[in-house]
């Protein structure tokens, strides 16, 4: 019983998803989700260059102190570690795609 209390949450979140796949093949439902993407990934990747240059205001606006210093390093270097895997995966997305023939047009990077 205990591991199907884990379970549960799960499935009825994804729910919704499988009941909007039911009237769609899964063409239509790529694209569906390719249009959902579309709108998040620059608003993700807008705020992962935000991040980043907050850290670099924090870093030049430190001062003599280390610990200021340290704590806008990390904030700098989550920014990049953002940057990096939303760009990484819209890389593996694009490969995907590709490799499966969902589009016939090439793939775009997003834009603001």
């Amino acid at each position: 019983m205990n591991k199907m209390k884990k379970y549960i949450l799960p499935v009825l979140a994804l729910t919704p998803f499988l009941a909007l796949a039911v009237g769609y093949d899964i063409t239509s439902l790529v694209e569906k989700i390719r249009g959902i993407l579309n709108i998040i990934i620059p608003l993700l990747i807008a705020i992962a260059v935000v991040v980043f240059l907050f850290g670099v205001v924090k870093y030049v606006t430190s001062g003599g102190s280390e610990e200021k210093r340290v704590e806008a390093r990390n904030t700098m270097i989550w920014g990049i570690v953002g940057l990096f895997v939303m760009v990484a995966v819209w890389g593996l997305v694009a490969v995907l795609v590709n490799t499966f023939n969902f589009q016939t047009t090439p793939v775009s990077p997003p834009s603001f």
